[in-house]
């Protein structure tokens, strides 16, 4: 499937060295201002070849509203939006062109469907990323309209731990670094595994705040397993931790669960979410990267024909996809939230009285 969403709808195109990647986002209510520079300032957060800690690869990744926008306002009808690419060195993967990389979604791309765009792995590229990163900017910019605002940051990158959260930080960091104190150590780790022609896992550690209560659609459209469904889709993670995650497994009921004051929770294990339904707290997400895949080692691998052989890759590919993966992680979540408050507006009949009766006084 290449559509997510219920109500807001997001359905990205393109691959890795196509000609364009895009998407159409459906669903964006009429009328809602479309920041341009906004969408295109998210897009540059995420786009190739910042700094030392990314792929070599450079992209202007430049984005052009098609449809959808008038005036600089929403019409709501289909939002399509396209980025063009400028930089593909498909030459560089035509000795990977009839073997599979370890690590890489070749093989399963080709045993499902018979064939595959091996040129830097097509459509399964977390270049197609940047389509989600351009649809999850409109979503941010519904939410910011409500009061909802969305932060991430790496916290931990090579089993290097971030001991405190700092989000101003991050947005001025290389890495999206949280903590200040252990980025340089983080920093070194991604470039030995680099100058080792090697690479490293991350952690991306995404909130939300300012979320109403009530959002999430039980029992099978629940917000926590949504949002893990969002971030375990992006190209790389491995595993997603809400609120206290793994560690409340370690934990006594007692200690595991959220005190409640008439000036709201005295802590937040949950990490916003109890019963698959916002409860008004920060929503707390951790996604876990696994390393980049594309390492510049001999490794062994078989042919489309069945043969064993040695891989050694060419191309750009960044050291630690954490680094970039926060940006995406940030529109997934924007994504599901948007998504989530379209589904929760006609849930109580004094919601649909209020809209219908109200606009006839």
């Amino acid at each position: 499937m290449n559509t997510f969403g219920k109500k807001l709808t997001l359905t990205t195109f393109g691959e890795s060295h196509g000609k364009a990647l895009g998407c159409i986002l459906d669903g964006v209510p009429a009328g809602l201002k479309i920041d341009e520079s906004f969408i295109q300032s998210e897009l540059d957060r995420r786009k190739p070849g910042k700094n030392k800690l990314e792929t070599a690869r450079k992209e202007d990744d430049k984005m052009e509203i098609l449809s959808g926008v008038f005036e600089g306002l929403s019409t709501g009808t289909p939002i399509a939006m396209i980025i063009f690419n400028g930089n593909q060195k498909s030459k560089d993967y035509d000795n990977v062109k009839d073997l599979f990389r370890p690590g890489h979604a070749d093989y399963t791309y080709f045993h499902k469907y018979g064939l595959r765009d091996y040129r830097g792995g097509g459509r399964s590229s977390a270049r197609e990323t940047a389509a989600r990163v351009a649809g999850g900017a409109i979503a941010k910019l519904m939410l910011k309209e409500l009061g909802i605002e969305i932060q991430s940051g790496l916290c931990e990158v090579d089993g290097i731990k971030a001991k405190r959260i700092d989000f101003a930080h991050a947005r001025a960091s290389d890495m999206n670094a949280l903590d200040p104190q252990v980025e340089p150590a983080q920093v070194e780790a991604i470039m030995n595994a680099k100058n080792s022609h090697d690479s490293v896992g991350g952690v991306v550690l995404t909130t939300a705040t300012g979320v109403p209560v009530g959002l999430g659609e039980p029992l099978y459209y629940k917000l926590d397993a949504i949002l893990a469904e969002a971030m375990m889709g992006i190209n790389a993670a491995k595993a997603v931790e809400i609120g206290d995650g793994i560690a409340s497994t370690h934990m006594r009921g007692s200690q595991n669960n959220d005190g409640i004051t008439l000036d709201g929770f005295k802590s937040n294990h949950a990490g916003g979410i109890l019963g698959g339904i916002s409860n008004g707290d920060t929503i707390v997400v951790k996604t876990h990267f696994k390393p980049t895949p594309s390492i510049f080692q001999e490794q062994d691998t078989i042919t489309t024909d069945n043969k064993e052989v040695k891989c050694n890759l060419k191309g750009r590919h960044d050291p630690c996809v954490a680094v970039r993966g926060t940006i995406v992680c940030e529109a997934m979540m924007a994504l599901v939230l948007a998504d989530m408050t379209l589904l929760n507006m006609g849930k109580q009949m004094q919601h649909l009285t209020h809209i219908y009766k109200g606009e006839q006084k």
